[in-house]
């Protein structure tokens, strides 16, 4: 089997900024992390629905990421594990899952679950070529939007999470794998897996592909 390939490589700015930190430049932590901040705030917020947006706001949920990655940059100059730009999405892609389960949690504490799809599952169905309802129509009908629902929650948040990394971020397997801590391969496989299981839970839902 060829081997999977590499994540894209840094920008030849952030290696230049990261070579600055690595010989003791204080300011190019700022300027490294700085130049990360919208790319990583675009990507949290888009995984977080309104009603976490209500109570947490992604700037901050990208401004702890940032902390985080400021606090382990000395490791992270030592092992290079991964490119940079990956590394701190990693670091923002745990803080904004442990913001959406922590607000799971708190619905399910006091029985309230979400009626409707967030727009992060409704831009995962519309994104898989005719599935189901297009995002406009599902938030109208709110009967097909509560199937849609449920068929999502039928899913495993590991099924949720590859899907959504392939079809909305649009991220390659390269890069999904090590957010997901697998490797390309099992990212791949897990995609397809996940992938069938969505289809079986719209179908008993009564959400069918488009023809």
């Amino acid at each position: 089997m060829p081997p999977s390939p590499d994540p894209r490589p840094d920008s030849e700015e952030t290696a230049r900024l990261l070579e600055r930190v690595s010989r003791g430049d204080p300011a190019a932590v700022n300027d490294l992390l700085a130049r990360h901040r919208d790319t990583l705030r675009g990507f949290v917020a888009g995984r977080l629905d309104p009603a976490v947006r209500a109570r947490v706001d992604p700037s901050d949920v990208v401004q702890e990421a940032l902390a985080e990655a400021a606090r382990r940059l000395p490791d992270f100059l030592a092992r290079r594990p991964m490119p940079f730009h990956l590394w701190a999405r990693k670091a923002a892609y745990e803080r904004a899952l442990k913001a959406r389960r922590a607000h799971r949690a708190e619905c399910r504490d006091v029985g309230r679950e979400a009626a409707r799809p967030d727009q992060s599952s409704l831009a995962l169905i519309h994104s898989l070529a005719g599935v189901g309802p297009s995002p406009s129509q599902a938030a109208e009908g709110a009967e097909a939007a509560s199937r849609v629902a449920r068929a999502l929650d039928d899913l495993a948040e590991a099924d949720r999470e590859v899907l959504l990394l392939r079809q909305v971020d649009g991220l390659p397997y390269e890069e999904i794998g090590p957010l997901l801590d697998v490797d390309p391969v099992a990212a791949r496989q897990r995609y397809g897996r996940a992938l069938i299981r969505l289809e079986r839970a719209l179908a008993a839902h009564g959400v069918a592909r488009s023809q």
